[in-house]
């Protein structure tokens, strides 16, 4: 099994990603982090490296899409408690961030999203334990 995920993202305006993550509870490991690249903390042994557009260009031989007009990826994470998810999702949203759907809720899994500043979009889910799931 793999011990750590490390998702890359290209980021516009580095400076301003970091802001705007911050202002959502996360921080960033210095020891990752340069004028190129911040290694954000999303839990434990989970990243997401925020890498310039032209620093993540090294790394590629296709161009990069605009999150603004393409999905490139869904990132998803888990959250404690329905709270927290629309916690999250009203700080992005302060913070300059949108929203791109209403939330969903399905009884066993409540999730919500928001798209940062450069229109990557993260999902933020809350499974309940102790709720029944769904019969198929």
């Amino acid at each position: 099994m793999h011990k750590q995920i490390f998702v890359n993202l290209a980021v516009v305006d580095l400076p301003a990603a970091m802001t705007f993550f911050r202002k959502l509870g996360l921080d960033f490991n210095p020891q990752f982090s340069d004028q190129n690249a911040a290694c954000l903390v999303l839990g434990e042994n989970l990243y997401a490296m925020l890498l310039t557009r032209e620093y993540f260009k090294t790394f590629v031989n296709k161009p990069l899409c605009d999150p603004k007009q393409s999905t490139e990826v869904l990132v998803c994470l888990s959250c404690d408690s329905r709270a927290e998810v629309d916690d999250l999702v009203a700080r992005a949203v302060s913070a300059g961030g949108s929203v791109p759907r209403e939330p969903q809720d399905y009884g066993f899994m409540y999730g919500h999203a928001f798209e940062d500043l450069d229109g990557h979009i993260w999902e933020l889910m809350y499974m309940d334990p102790n709720a029944e799931m769904p019969q198929q």
